[in-house]
């Protein structure tokens, strides 16, 4: 006797899976569900997209650490560097402000000039940075009030039945609470890991605003002091091995002595 029947009955009996719910909440419940899934898909791609971008300037700074004051020049070092590296943006800043320095009519101080042209080059890249963290920052405040006013129609609902009803019976109440309960959860479950993804993504930022600035700062005093100032290369340097030179086509071998 087959066991199928029995099997899609007892599944029928279970009215309090999330899909019932949302037939029995109605659009407020498919709205609210539908927010709260779009504005999960929204920090999970911010996290991944920060990270990858985060990750990135930390490898750039590796190389330039180890690659670019081995250089006889800023633009030497500079040419080392990937095209569209964050470090590469600062030093080719730094060599713009001392260029344009010698061409104002009323100049300022070459220091306070030279300061503000790599501080406003740090503060681009950090601002790029930063970009997404307030989508997340926002999932992370909104999303448990979402789901509380999922939370709220679904305590509204089984009040309505225990007033239709007269009494408060399980089979009334079990239905718009467990909805309830549902939205409940779902709004945590969207807020806590954007929180915790923003804490995150904000410290690795800081972390990275802090070696730039401590690169500008060696940028600077390599310029104001027309490179007397120079700071020593950290980190292995990679180095392409030799190929050995290749044989003249006919050349004789010398016969291996016994």
């Amino acid at each position: 006797m087959s066991t199928e029947p029995a099997t899609e009955a007892v599944a029928a009996e279970n009215p309090y899976g999330i899909r019932q719910a949302l037939e029995e909440g109605g659009i407020v419940a498919i709205a609210t569900f539908s927010i709260l899934v779009l504005m999960s898909a929204a920090s999970w791609y911010i996290l991944f997209t920060k990270l990858f971008e985060q990750q990135k300037i930390i490898n750039q700074g590796k190389r330039a650490r180890a690659n670019f004051w081995r250089a006889n020049s800023l633009s030497e070092g500079a040419a080392k560097l990937e095209k569209n590296s964050a470090y590469r943006q600062v030093v080719e800043d730094g060599l713009v402000a001392r260029e344009h320095h010698d061409k104002l009519t009323d100049p300022v101080e070459a220091h306070e000039w030279t300061v503000n042209a790599l501080h406003r080059s740090v503060g681009s890249i950090t601002s790029k940075l930063a970009e997404g963290l307030a989508l997340l920052a926002t999932v992370g405040s909104t999303a448990p009030f979402i789901g509380l006013f999922g939370t709220v129609v679904g305590i509204y609902r089984a009040l309505i039945k225990i007033g239709s009803a007269g009494q408060a019976s399980i089979d009334a109440v079990a239905g718009p609470v467990g909805e309830a309960l549902i939205m409940t959860a779902l709004g945590l479950i969207v807020a806590v890991p954007a929180v915790m993804a923003y804490n995150w993504l904000l410290r690795r930022n800081k972390a990275i605003e802090e070696e730039l600035n401590t690169f500008s700062n060696e940028i600077h005093g390599y310029i104001m002091s027309d490179g007397a100032v120079k700071p020593t290369p950290t980190g292995p340097v990679a180095k392409t091995a030799a190929k050995p030179a290749a044989k003249p086509a006919g050349a004789a071998t010398a016969p291996k002595k016994s």
